[in-house]
């Protein structure tokens, strides 16, 4: 029997995401995720692994509310943020008929969750400041076959590290009104509460947005994630996610994180993040073979090198693992460099300080 025909066609020619994990690669110092670089002391509380969880814990849902600035009934907490886009193709996307729309470069999992599903992917190419092409945008909106039910904006995008323009976010808002969901990917946004859209969420009823506790909260080994959005929303996407999606030991652990001496750890973790990032930043802007470093909200810095392979190459022989993003539109000679300790944002420095002299 081979096995492969019995699989769908959009299976078979499915090309997975990357993950960091599923890249791999050897070193000590992991700067290619963008994961908080050290471990959290949270323990278990809860000794229930005998019974199922609640599908949807309600002390949880309550907590990230208040952290959120939201209703309890405008979230769903999921597998990470990667199930919610997902579940939002499941519940509003027809294999085969209708479409998703996302604006390279940005994350890959968007495109990769459309084609699992049999899901068209549309794609309109941030312009040069990686901002939203929003003429291209709308006249794609308008394209009857296939439809686009879904955008996907990415905010701040990741791997470019900007925060999306306020206003042109309420440009798309208006123009995918009565047509489309637009899904804002607030991964990194605890980085940047103060440019959250989670306020507008009342005025804009197809406004989604996604959250984590992957990054500022780090916690990436939990797997918890958040959508935001109008009740109507998330009572569908309750219908398709799994009956227990949410294990009692993430449910603890979140809740601990969310509570007033974890939220205090994430404001430690932030700051800690942000004066690594300038650091790194400012000695990097020391080296010949940095072509280019762009400013960035998140906890990486994105730089295009004059010779990316060999200072990729360089960085993983001195066990330094970070990300290649030179096969996304418009990053060649990129690589991606997740924020470290200092003492890891030294190692990166010493390795790459040693091809040049101060330009």
């Amino acid at each position: 029997m081979n096995l492969q025909e019995l699989a769908r066609d959009e299976v078979r020619a499915l090309t997975p995401y990357q993950s960091a994990r599923r890249i791999g690669g050897q070193g000590d110092v992991w700067l290619n995720a963008n994961e908080f670089p050290c471990a959290t002391p949270y323990q278990l509380t809860q000794q229930t692994l005998n019974r199922y969880p609640e599908c949807q814990p309600p002390m949880l849902l309550a907590a990230y509310a208040a952290y959120a600035g939201v209703r309890a009934g405008q979230l769903l907490v999921s597998r990470g943020a990667d199930e919610s886009i997902e579940l939002l193709i499941r519940a509003f996307c027809e294999p085969g008929k209708d479409a998703v729309l996302y604006c390279p470069p940005t994350y890959g999992m968007y495109g990769v969750s459309a084609e699992a599903f049999g899901v068209t992917r549309r794609t309109v190419l941030s312009t040069q400041n990686w901002q939203l092409d929003l003429p291209a945008i709308e006249a794609a909106l308008a394209e009857t076959t296939p439809h686009v039910k879904i955008v996907y904006v990415c905010h701040p995008n990741n791997p470019t590290g900007n925060l999306l323009d306020h206003d042109d976010l309420r440009c798309l808002l208006k123009m995918a009104e009565g047509r489309a969901l637009v899904v804002v990917d607030e991964a990194y946004i605890d980085f940047r509460l103060d440019m959250s859209t989670a306020s507008w969420l009342e005025e804009w009823p197809h406004l989604v947005i996604l959250r984590t506790l992957s990054k500022a909260f780090a916690l990436a080994g939990l797997r918890c994630g958040f959508t935001l959005a109008h009740p109507e929303i998330i009572q569908l996407l309750l219908k398709v996610i799994a009956p227990y999606p949410i294990p009692v030991p993430v449910a603890d652990i979140a809740l601990q994180a969310l509570g007033s001496d974890g939220l205090q750890r994430v404001k430690r973790n932030i700051a800690e993040v942000i004066d690594n990032r300038d650091w790194l930043q400012q000695a990097l802007s020391t080296c010949s073979c940095v072509d280019r470093i762009f400013s960035g909200e998140g906890n990486w810095l994105l730089v295009r090198f004059q010779n990316a392979e060999r200072v990729f190459k360089m960085l993983g022989e001195q066990g330094i693992v970070v990300r290649d993003q030179s096969r996304q539109p418009g990053l060649e000679g990129c690589l991606r460099i997740t924020i470290g300790t200092r003492e890891e944002c030294e190692r990166v420095w010493q390795v790459l300080s040693v091809l040049k002299e101060k330009r």
